[in-house]
């Protein structure tokens, strides 16, 4: 294999982190050639200067103007901002793959712009696929790129696929570890604060995607991103709660074979299978000792207690901008719980009344989709004021 270069899109977030490590641990494979970062100029400027990118974004010119200050005088790295920074990053003409690791709506326009540039996509943010699936997939065609998932369970799925054809595919099973709330009552579920709901028993995540993972919204925009990504009828995908994270995903054929991938729960693993595809790289991360999986459980979720993924399988049979929507009423409710002002059920109700109170719109452009995240964004944050006034029946 020879030396790819990489642009990473977030790399001071969780998977961007560990897309680094990986790079870090295979020099003679990979360089990294772009970066893009929000206001973690500390961390961005050590990452900087271990692997000298020739360009690099921040998310606002006053921060460009920090991290300019931090960096050495004789360091030769271009610094841009804002959204049109993380375009140019994306885009950059050196970069061969993109790796998209911005969480939520935000990484939308920069994945985009990468896949218009002609660049492979390594893709860890799920929120491109979940408001904008078609147009994303019909752009994917129509420059014959690659794009390579990242989420364990994906990245599982296309593994297992490979052990058969596509039309004898009768089920996708998707596995969920439950998160941290797996067993509480529903009435416990009130009584929930952001700093327990934000510890996850299994993985390594980032603030918004832990609370997600604890409500079950993020196997729910997971399943929307497998419905776009692996072009299957959405009767076809199921979700299963798995708490070991042992199994990341399986496939079932129409002969009744069911083809898993298993490993250790370490996102370096699916990292490195998008990154070196179809190569494998010798990671030197733990091997999976089954000795000790003797005790691998599954069952179906709890819908009643985490009604999050009940309401993203209606965004997706909906259609349209309607997952856009979800996202972006997700993405404000997480926020305000994690402000502590909504209580952990509550998030899942201000999506679905967001939804509620949204018109049905075609997903013909992107920017019909932009729009429907702006407004749903409006109408999420309506919904939070009527949840605060006495009396109020969200509960």
């Amino acid at each position: 294999m020879k030396n790819k270069k990489i642009s990473i899109l977030g790399s001071t977030g969780s998977i961007g982190r560990n897309v680094l490590k990986v790079a870090a641990s295979f020099p003679g494979r990979f360089t990294v050639v772009g970066l893009t970062a929000g206001w973690n100029i500390d961390l961005f400027r050590e990452q900087i200067e271990a692997f000298s990118p020739l360009l690099v974004s921040v998310a606002e010119e006053k921060t460009a103007v920090k991290l300019k200050a931090l960096l050495p005088a004789s360091s030769r790295v271009e610094i841009v901002w804002g959204q049109e920074g993380n375009e140019q990053v994306a885009s950059l003409q050196e970069a061969e793959m993109v790796v998209s690791a911005i969480v939520g709506a935000a990484g939308l326009l920069p994945t985009l712009a990468a896949i218009r540039s002609g660049k492979d996509i390594a893709l860890a943010n799920k929120e491109t696929l979940v408001m904008a699936g078609r147009l994303i997939m019909d752009e994917v065609k129509k420059q014959q790129i690659r794009l390579l998932p990242i989420d364990s369970e994906h990245s599982a799925i296309a593994q297992a696929l490979e052990a058969g054809r596509k039309e004898d595919v009768a089920r996708i099973i998707l596995t969920a570890s439950g998160g941290p709330f797996l067993y509480l009552d529903k009435e416990s579920l009130w009584q929930v604060t952001p700093e327990q709901a934000l510890l996850h028993p299994n993985w390594e995540m980032g603030r918004k995607v832990s609370i997600d993972s604890a409500t079950l919204m993020n196997k729910g925009l997971e399943v929307i991103e497998a419905y776009w990504l692996f072009d299957v009828a959405l009767e076809k995908v199921e979700v299963l709660v798995h708490p070991q994270s042992i199994v990341h995903s399986l496939v079932e054929f129409v002969d009744g074979s069911v083809v898993a991938q298993l490993g250790v729960p370490d996102m370096r693993v699916p990292i490195s299978y998008a990154l070196s595809y179809p190569e494998r790289l010798p990671t030197g991360l733990s091997r999976l000792n089954l000795t000790e999986c003797s005790n691998l459980s599954f069952s179906k979720p709890d819908t009643q207690r985490f009604p999050a993924l009940r309401t993203a399988f209606e965004a997706c049979r909906i259609g349209g901008c309607m997952p856009a929507v979800l996202n972006a009423a997700n993405e404000v409710a997480v926020a305000a719980f994690l402000d502590g002002k909504l209580r952990f059920p509550q998030i899942s109700k201000v999506v679905a009344e967001t939804m509620a109170r949204m018109d049905y719109k075609e997903d013909t452009d992107f920017e019909t989709i932009l729009e429907a995240d702006r407004m749903a964004r409006i109408e999420s944050a309506a919904v939070l004021q009527d949840i605060a006034k006495p009396g109020a029946t969200f509960d």
